[in-house]
């Protein structure tokens, strides 16, 4: 049923609760350059905790300019896959000249959509959301839409700045709070100086709850802010 107060949100997302809190703008993250991110050995760092091997089939959410999209093609190698997805097609087609010019052969390109990231059912062992899930409008459809696309024991990492959502972070409490209402099970998170934030690792557990019984977290005008020191 249509409410008035959904307008401004996507039809496709109107069964599921809506999220209180701020949503980022998309390409306003400041984060380093290529450069100084492997200075401090992030992607490095961001593998080795979740444990990339060989052969993986791996999803870059949010991928951008490529800079995971790229270590982790290495990574994975020739009997791996990575599938690159962001919802701005201009940076799509970006990635798409760095693919060609690098001669990848082992990644795809797919364009995703605010509430869902339009993933093959059943196909990836680790799903990657890097500095972006803050800018995520609909995370409650978005990583309802995401679970089918798990392979048996997979985990979704993210990795994000404990701030307020609208100031590009996500505070930690907020961001397990969404995943579990979703049915994610939180398995590790640490903070390292290396990511300029914290690495959060979960996995699906039980069944899908149905999009009406999603329990939002927070209420209308509630601050999102960040997680004491």
């Amino acid at each position: 049923m249509f409410k008035q107060e959904d307008k401004d949100r996507p039809e496709t997302a109107r069964e599921f609760p809506r999220a209180y809190r701020p949503v980022s703008n998309l390409g306003g993250n400041s984060v380093s350059s290529e450069q100084a991110r492997d200075d401090r050995r992030e992607a490095q760092t961001v593998m080795e905790l979740a444990n990339i091997k060989p052969g993986m089939t791996v999803a870059d959410i949010g991928a951008g300019e490529g800079y995971y999209t790229v270590r982790l093609a290495a990574k994975v190698g020739a009997r791996g896959r990575v599938l690159a997805q962001d919802i701005d097609e201009s940076a799509i087609k970006r990635l798409g000249i760095r693919v060609e010019r690098e001669r990848l052969d082992n990644v795809s390109i797919k364009l995703g959509a605010e509430d869902d990231p339009r993933l093959p059912e059943n196909s990836f062992d680790r799903v990657f959301l890097i500095h972006m899930y803050h800018e995520v409008s609909e995370p409650y459809a978005f990583l309802w839409r995401l679970r089918p696309s798990l392979r048996p024991g997979a985990q979704v990492i993210v990795v994000d700045r404990d701030r307020p959502a609208d100031q590009h972070g996500i505070a930690p409490k907020l961001l397990f709070c969404e995943f579990d209402h979703v049915g994610f099970r939180l398995v590790e998170f640490v903070r390292k100086p290396e990511l300029a934030g914290y690495y959060a690792q979960f996995e699906a557990v039980g069944d899908r709850p149905e999009p009406y019984d999603i329990e939002p977290c927070g209420q209308p005008g509630e601050k999102d802010e960040k997680s004491p020191s």
